[in-house]
């Protein structure tokens, strides 16, 4: 199948998550296979959005290791545990973190150092266990807000449906 991914930069964002969430039905549309979808949604919310790191940290060790899983951006880093950084806090408290400025969230692992704001939104299955997280990282302050975090978070429910 030949998609085109959508360039939703131009959009008001409430136009541009619709976009990109019928592109994400048309795309894994027969597909229940969570790393396709986890390797097709960092697609194309990087490239629909233009942002620095887009991708998924995968549950490994239940309520102890994430590991990187598919992503764009500049590597990643490989392992963070649960409670470290903005990724292993989300995973522990099960609830999206919103973070307008990096240097201002306390133990903050920066594995790019021009991220200056960030998103990382928690992904669970159908028995609501967490599989991953979504990180999003912007080399601007406050890229992210409510809507991000309200249309990311409907986004990822993707996995629960689909596990």
């Amino acid at each position: 199948m030949a998609e085109e991914t959508p360039d939703l930069r131009g959009l008001p964002k409430s136009d541009a998550y619709a976009t990109l969430e019928s592109h994400v039905h048309a795309v894994l549309d027969g597909i229940a296979d969570p790393i396709a979808g986890m390797a097709t949604i960092s697609s194309l919310l990087h490239h629909g959005f233009g942002h620095l790191w887009t991708g998924f940290y995968r549950v490994v060790e239940p309520g102890r290791v994430l590991r990187v899983g598919p992503y764009q951006g500049t590597l990643g880093c490989l392992d963070i545990p649960f409670g470290k950084g903005v990724c292993g806090t989300a995973a522990e408290r099960g609830a999206t973190v919103l973070v307008d400025d990096v240097r201002d969230f306390p133990g903050h692992i920066a594995c790019d150092a021009r991220a200056q704001s960030e998103i990382v939104v928690p992904v669970f299955d159908r028995q609501r266990r967490l599989i991953a997280v979504l990180d999003i990282d912007s080399d601007r302050r406050a890229a992210f807000d409510v809507e991000d975090q309200t249309a990311l978070e409907y986004l990822v429910q993707w996995f629960a449906r689909h596990d």
